[in-house]
């Protein structure tokens, strides 16, 4: 038994089947899209078994793309939650042989709320078919099933129309990156999107010295401080120079090294800082990267030091640029 050609022949049909479908798509794509685009309340999915889980997942795609939804279990509809549907809603009902027991019964109910149906069915002389006011064919020639039996093919094929169904809406919608950061805040994207540099930096115990403190210490504040540097402020307390380990070891090679001179005479002058706080975090990191630094201090409009930003903060907040 070849499993590579097994699995290799399962890819091909499902495949096939995609192939099929996007070449037969026709008005009732459209009037799909253009129904749920109408609607004013929600898009309520439903399906049983198979249908049922691609259902659910169509349903969380569409909610996190524009498109409130949610999914409704046809068996909990029939005992209460048919109150979950509005007079301003959608149903949009998912059954390969479009006679699913559970969804028929509600089938009735449905079109005595007089809400638009959208069927996604294979077979079109079904009772979810004529029930529909507007239906997909979601047939298949065969599943990838070697029995005929396990749903295959159809499941995929379905949740792939249900993933061109979203994408069409949110391109109807004009719906951006934004927009769907602000669905996912707790995402990659959301974080890169909409968490600034005031959500990160460190405001408490910054390791500051005044630019006559001798250098012996400005290592022991150094050390305290835990971020590899210490930053040097002028008498009006502007931000004047930084000191990082790297300055120190270099100063350690200097022929005039003492360790009684003033640190800011081992320091960088004049080094990178921003003065806005809204910045976002991954601009800031961007800023970090190019600069090829570690620390990027926080100041305020006068010059005065608010704060730090850490690379390891980035990090450990999961703030990353993609290249």
């Amino acid at each position: 038994m070849d499993l590579i050609k097994i699995a290799q022949e399962t890819f091909q049909t499902e495949a096939d089947a995609l192939l099929s479908l996007s070449q037969r798509l026709d008005g009732s794509f459209l009037d799909t899209v253009e129904t749920i685009l109408a609607t004013k309340g929600k898009l309520i999915v439903t399906g049983v078994g198979k249908s049922g889980l691609v259902g659910a997942k169509m349903a969380a795609t569409f909610a996190s793309t524009g498109t409130s939804s949610f999914f409704l279990h046809p068996t909990e509809a029939l005992h209460g939650d048919l109150g979950m549907i509005g007079k301003d809603d959608t149903l949009l009902a998912i059954s390969s042989s479009g006679e699913s027991e559970e969804l028929t019964k509600i089938l009735p109910h449905i079109k005595r709320f007089d809400i638009p149906l959208i069927g996604l069915t294979g077979n079109g002389k079904s009772s979810l078919a004529r029930y529909a006011d507007v239906w997909i064919d979601i047939s298949v020639e065969k599943e990838a099933c070697p029995l005929g039996a396990a749903p295959t093919t159809s499941t995929t094929l379905t949740m792939a129309l249900g993933d061109a169904l979203a994408v069409a809406l949110m391109n109807k919608r004009g719906f951006r990156k934004e927009d769907f950061a602000s669905f996912h805040p707790g995402g990659s994207l959301g974080k890169k999107l909409f968490v600034k540099i005031k959500d990160l930096m460190r405001t408490e115990a910054l390791p500051i010295i005044r630019d006559n403190t001798p250098l012996k210490e400005a290592i022991v504040t150094m050390s305290e401080g835990k971020l590899g540097t210490v930053l040097i402020v002028d008498e009006a307390e502007h931000f004047a120079a930084l000191l990082s380990d790297g300055d120190l070891r270099r100063a350690l090679m200097r022929k005039d090294f003492s360790m009684d001179e003033p640190a800011i005479q081992y320091a960088t002058q004049h080094p990178k800082s921003y003065n806005n706080t809204e910045l976002l975090a991954s601009e800031a990191l961007e800023i970090i990267e190019n600069e090829r630094i570690q620390l990027l201090p926080i100041t305020d409009r006068e010059g005065k030091i608010i704060g730090v930003l850490h690379i390891h903060d980035l990090v450990n907040a999961g703030i990353k640029n993609e290249k």
